[in-house]
């Protein structure tokens, strides 16, 4: 089984590392997540399609509720945001666990580098209230757009655009999820709206969270 190595710093500072910070992964949710969209789709789903609108599910679950759906480690690269333990499943690659892999290969299989494909019903038992909440916002809201103008709408948030410049230099970069609370400066969908003393709520949760999550590692 690969891991990917990735280095933390000794003392890290909350508001700073909260980016390179990795949460408890939750695969069940991540896989039910890509199935629910692969099931809206009529059964098969572009990955990328698939990825971003997950990408939408958290930003507004973020926004909204204080935490991602999937906890997951948000990587920008060239064609936007991308969960990256998400994109694990989605392809069944091998730096999966083989514990996550057996459970998502239950669900959905890729068909190729580019289709997802949904084998049975989602199990909704893995997912709160909130979770389906913010799944159906992203597929309401978005799952009307192919994945290359999913793409184009994901650069226009934050969280993407901060990163940009560097990836001239770089093929990914890591997602600071404390710019998720941020608002895009187009007119896009927001992805749930906050006062200025909400985003402050919110950006001290996720502190919180980064605080709690650095104890137990």
């Amino acid at each position: 089984m690969k891991k990917r190595l990735l280095s933390k710093p000794k003392s890290p500072d909350l508001h700073s590392t909260i980016h390179r910070l990795h949460f408890n992964f939750d695969y069940r949710k991540a896989t039910q997540a890509l199935n629910y969209f692969a099931q809206q789709e009529g059964g098969q789903v572009n990955k990328m399609k698939a990825l971003k609108l997950i990408y939408f599910a958290d930003r507004y679950h973020l926004r909204k509720y204080g935490r991602l759906i999937t906890n997951d480690n948000y990587l920008a690269m060239e064609h936007g945001p991308v969960p990256s333990a998400s994109k694990d499943i989605a392809e069944a690659n091998d730096y999966l666990d083989d514990e996550h892999k057996a459970y998502s290969l239950q669900f959905i299989k890729p068909l190729d580098n580019l289709v997802l494909s949904s084998l049975r019903e989602p199990d909704n038992s893995v997912l709160s209230d909130s979770d389906v909440e913010a799944l159906r916002f992203a597929w309401d809201n978005f799952g009307h757009y192919d994945q290359f103008e999913l793409r184009d709408l994901t650069h226009n948030y934050p969280e993407w655009l901060t990163c940009q410049e560097d990836l001239d230099n770089a093929s990914c970069l890591p997602m600071d999820l404390l710019e998720f609370v941020q608002d895009p400066t187009t007119n896009v969908n927001k992805c749930f709206e906050l006062s200025k003393k909400d985003k402050s709520i919110r950006r001290d949760q996720l502190t919180e969270l980064a605080h709690i999550e650095s104890l137990w590692r």
